[in-house]
């Protein structure tokens, strides 16, 4: 959803600073890089109950995410590669915090609850996957409810308090399923009328 409505804006504010820390020697790849580390710092900080302490480091991993993009812009160096390396974290940072949240649940809500991230890691790599494939047949597939930025501030919500963290997590479920369904539609429904690309 800000991807889609307030790209424009977000870009506005970023793009200057973007242009700061690339003229101090930031390169994007080292803040998608760093990016990771805080996002697994996070994840630690969940499985050891320091649901504050991830707040802040999820909130800084997130940052690092919006400002990469901006100095490789800022840099003239944006790459399919590089492109490619923040696609890749992306991924494995989500994994790496919902694997504390796992860790968390085993520990502290035995039983069923523990399947619970493996559902929403499910949800978060078909979101993304379905975006590249889309866009690898020409078909454009941005939009929805929960894109990437939405669901780490649904996660930082629940991490606000103890007590509602399991509900907001089966919101976000719920939330995330339904931006992938109604995705999988759209691509569906475009691709019926696109130019035909073959299959892999």
């Amino acid at each position: 959803m800000f991807d889609g409505k307030f790209r424009t804006s977000v870009d506005g504010v970023t793009a200057p600073i973007g242009k700061n820390l690339d003229r101090v020697g930031f390169s994007a790849d080292a803040l998608t890089f760093s990016g990771l580390l805080f996002s697994i710092a996070a994840g630690w900080a969940i499985a050891e109950d320091y649901f504050w302490w991830a707040i802040a480091l999820i909130a800084i991993a997130g940052l690092h995410d919006l400002m990469d993009g901006a100095v490789a812009k800022a840099s003239s160096r944006e790459s399919q590669r590089g492109s490619f390396f923040d696609s890749v974290v992306d991924r494995l940072s989500d994994a790496s915090m919902l694997a504390g949240v796992t860790y968390w649940l085993l520990h502290h809500r035995p039983g069923n609850w523990a399947l619970l991230p493996f559902g929403l890691v499910t949800t978060f790599l078909l979101i993304s996957y379905q975006r590249s494939k889309a866009e690898s047949l020409g078909i454009a597939a941005k939009g929805g409810l929960m894109e990437r930025a939405e669901r780490l501030i649904l996660l930082a919500i629940a991490l606000s308090n103890h007590h509602i963290f399991i509900t907001v997590l089966c919101v976000l479920l719920a939330l995330t399923t339904m931006t992938a369904g109604g995705r999988f539609y759209r691509v569906w429904q475009a691709a019926e009328v696109a130019p035909r690309n073959g299959r892999p």
